[in-house]
């Protein structure tokens, strides 16, 4: 088993001892999630790197959820989905800031020779690999189109 799942159950313990109840429920919900993912096709025990996917996952749905909440002006909605986000982001690599993640796409842009917008694909998938989790898609996204698009 990994050791990331197995802080996730200690964590879940905790929780419910401390009677944390939005606590508990999010990181119910993320074993669960787990779970689904161990027993879709073939069954196989999932990985720290293959949890990690799901936490940034369920954190993008939350996310997703808070800004479609907002939107039409259910505050408190959107309040428990950002909660819960918070709580998920526990479980990830400490995120790059904002200079290390340009920093990350200059040099992954300078180690390709991409010059042009056509090349946002092979770019995007190698800064993906370096960022390894430490940054959300969005802000890749961003970083590489904003450098491109020089």
């Amino acid at each position: 088993m990994s050791e990331l799942k197995d802080k996730i159950r200690a964590d879940l313990k905790e929780a419910m001892k401390a009677k944390e109840k939005e606590r508990t429920g999010t990181i119910r919900m993320l074993l669960a999630a787990i779970q689904t993912a161990e027993t879709e096709g073939t069954k196989h025990e999932v990985d720290d790197a293959e949890i990690q996917k799901i936490i940034a996952r369920e954190i993008k749905k939350r996310r997703e959820s808070a800004e479609i909440y907002q939107s039409n002006g259910r505050e408190d909605l959107a309040s428990q989905e950002l909660t819960e986000a918070g709580i998920l982001e526990g479980y990830q690599p400490t995120q790059l800031t904002d200079e290390e993640l340009a920093s990350l796409v200059d040099a992954t842009v300078a180690d390709l020779n991409a010059s042009s917008m056509a090349q946002m694909g092979a770019v995007m998938k190698e800064v993906t690999a370096r960022a390894d989790g430490r940054a959300d898609g969005k802000r890749l996204s961003a970083a590489v189109k904003a450098r491109l698009g020089q």
